[in-house]
């Protein structure tokens, strides 16, 4: 499905929807909530495509904007891959417990939140004029994405009743893709023509609307009728064991690096130890438990995004750097990669009804393996064309593993967990992402040191970027393996 196809069906939705804004049947099916004031389903939808659209449009224009942005703020290789780094550093950390106060408190009012604040840290972002202000801000703007990510699908699956969330998900996932496919495109168009300062106004800006759209279109709320608590020493210690591994790994290999490291596996093992015996635990570890589909395909989505997701990172140093070419067009190069997620997740997703997602999930991360493993040979000399085709497998080999392994985990389940499942999937995301761009920090800091990428260094580049897609496609073959382990879903 491409652009226009996608905002044409988008548009006749919520035309058919704008009979239906008045209340809806008080059943949605399992896993809706109780609302005081049903809000309009086309202003939900509306407001959660915006929100899926804009998170990954962010991600894949910053990754064009770096080396603008480390030029301008004189940033060296590894600051420069903190910038990208602590955005989902923060939203990892904070998904899971704004997942349970929004289930708790209301998801619409945690939304809300979210978007404010995501309206502010982007403003901070764009009119930073050191290094401290942008991460600070790249903060603030990680953990607004937190409150929105756990709760804009949440909200889209409890205002639909269960015969049409099917199609208002699909709308929702295609979005995603827009976003991730238009990011590398017109962020190179303003990075190029209005300073990579104009990134972070545009995102403040559509921010803002879904801040005023929420405000002035969603009254009613969505709230569980539970008597829980946030269990916050779970989430204390989640993120401690996140923030110690990432700056392990940026310290690697000195000792305080291997310190850091081995302090957040204790902390790992003591948030485990914490979920098994809390009477309200932000992560239900029974879903793990005798459930080899819902167990391995997260394991599956941790190692594939874990492997994959730097990879824009450093093809936009690369065609910018080594190639000399503006962010404008190694925004329209980029845009192979995500055009073809977007093209043919939709397409993998229907074959999962009927094939096992085992096998089509496990073929899709062997195709980005050879995707991986294609780059590893870039160069000076390397043409344009081959980077083109290896980004054309690299994404292909994305969406043949994206929706099944997705049908894998969410078919899993019970429908009474379909919300946590969605949670720890999110989680793994966001976790593969973080410790891939963690990942290619640790190889620039090994081979580059605390230096600027400067053409005295781009052979240093070079090796590291290899190297990075070297490792990243061994990891992918060893996904492969964990893909294939969860057994057949049609049997669970």
């Amino acid at each position: 499905m491409n652009l226009s196809q996608t905002s044409t069906t988008l548009i006749r939705t919520l035309m058919r929807e704008r009979g239906n804004d008045g209340p809806s049947p008080p059943d949605h099916g399992p896993g809706s909530s109780a609302l005081t004031s049903e809000p309009p389903r086309a202003t939900v939808l509306a407001v959660s495509i915006i929100a899926a659209f804009l998170a990954p449009f962010m991600s894949s224009a910053m990754n064009i904007a770096l080396p603008s942005i480390g030029r301008e703020l004189r940033l060296d290789a590894v600051i420069l891959g903190w910038t990208a780094t602590v955005y989902l550093l923060s939203s990892a950390m904070f998904l899971l417990p704004f997942g349970k106060i929004a289930d708790i408190r209301g998801r619409k009012k945690v939304f809300l939140w979210g978007a404010v604040l995501n309206t502010a840290a982007s403003a901070v972002c764009a009119a930073a004029g050191t290094v401290g202000v942008l991460m600070a801000g790249r903060v603030f703007q990680g953990l607004g994405g937190a409150m929105v990510f756990s709760t804009g699908v949440a909200m889209l699956t409890s205002a639909y009743p269960v015969s049409e969330r099917g199609r208002v998900l699909g709308l929702n996932v295609a979005f995603t893709y827009i976003g991730l496919s238009l990011g590398p495109v017109l962020g190179g168009v303003l990075t190029q023509n209005l300073g990579w300062r104009s990134i972070f106004l545009v995102n403040a800006g559509v921010s803002l609307v879904l801040v005023l759209a929420t405000v002035w279109k969603l009254r009613g709320e969505w709230c569980e009728p539970r008597a829980e608590t946030l269990d916050v020493p779970g989430a204390v210690l989640q993120g401690f064991a996140l923030v110690f591994l990432m700056l392990g790994l940026s310290r690697l290999p000195r000792l305080s690096g291997a310190l850091m490291i081995a302090a957040a596996g204790a902390g790992l093992a003591a948030f485990v130890a914490r979920e098994k015996r809390a009477r309200h635990p932000l992560l239900d570890l029974n879903l793990f438990r005798g459930n080899p589909v819902f167990a391995f395909s997260n394991l599956a989505a941790l190692i594939n995004y874990c492997a994959t997701s730097a990879a824009g990172f450093l093809l936009s140093l690369y065609l910018q750097y080594i190639k000399g070419l503006s962010p404008q067009k190694a925004g329209l190069i980029l845009i192979a990669q995500p055009a073809m997620m977007a093209l043919f997740s939709p397409l993998a997703g229907r074959l999962s009804d009927r094939i096992e997602p085992r096998y089509l999930a496990s073929t899709g991360m062997g195709i980005s393996a050879a995707g991986l493993f294609l780059l590893s040979f870039v160069g000076p000399a390397t043409g344009i064309p081959f980077v083109v085709a290896a980004l054309i497998v690299l994404g292909f080999g994305f969406a043949l593993f994206s929706s099944p392994n997705t049908n894998a985990v969410m078919s899993a389940v019970e429908k009474r967990d379909f919300g946590l499942a969605s949670a720890v999937l999110s989680t793994m995301r966001l976790t593969g992402q973080m410790l891939s761009m963690g990942t290619a920090v640790l190889i620039f800091s090994l081979v580059i040191g605390r230096a600027e990428i400067t053409p005295d260094v781009y052979p240093q580049f070079l090796t590291s970027a290899r190297t990075g897609f070297l490792f990243f496609g061994a990891l992918c073959v060893g996904g492969v393996f964990a893909s294939f382990k969860r057994g057949h879903l049609r049997k669970a």
